[in-house]
């Protein structure tokens, strides 16, 4: 079986490391982005089988400043794009959960992290996404 492929965006190279560890010892294959404009070119172009991302994004000064990104435009970009439409996106942040739970879920996202992450959950229900995922994904 073809291992699953996970796209994790965050701005924190921390995060993106440490994510990408975990991910990577339980079989998937991950790639990263730190913006958003790196992430929907990913989606587009390697097609993952999952999204992870962060909702809180700093202005995007290595691309001339472009677009003002946050994990909720980049779901709504998406969303837009044929090539991307089916990737699940799961929201992690922290911000107030109460609000930010309800816009995610809302907004179309599979699940919702909070930071700091507790990564036997974030495992646990990663595996329960691919597992409900028809096999041609």
């Amino acid at each position: 079986m073809k291992s699953k492929k996970i796209l994790v965006v965050d701005d924190s190279l921390v995060i993106l490391k440490t994510l990408s560890q975990k991910l990577r010892g339980q079989g998937y294959e991950v790639m990263t982005a730190e913006d958003g404009s790196t992430a929907v070119s990913l989606a587009r172009h390697e097609q993952p089988d999952l999204i992870l991302t962060d909702v809180n994004f700093p202005p995007d000064a290595g691309n001339g400043g472009g677009v003002s990104w946050d994990g909720f435009l980049l779901m709504d970009s998406l969303h837009r794009m044929a090539e991307a439409r089916h990737i699940p996106v799961a929201i992690m942040t922290s911000d107030d959960p109460g609000i930010s739970r309800k816009r995610a879920l809302s907004a179309g996202a599979v699940a919702f992290f909070e930071k700091p992450l507790d990564h036997q959950k974030l495992l646990a229900t990663i595996s329960q996404l691919f597992q409900k995922q028809p096999a041609s994904c």
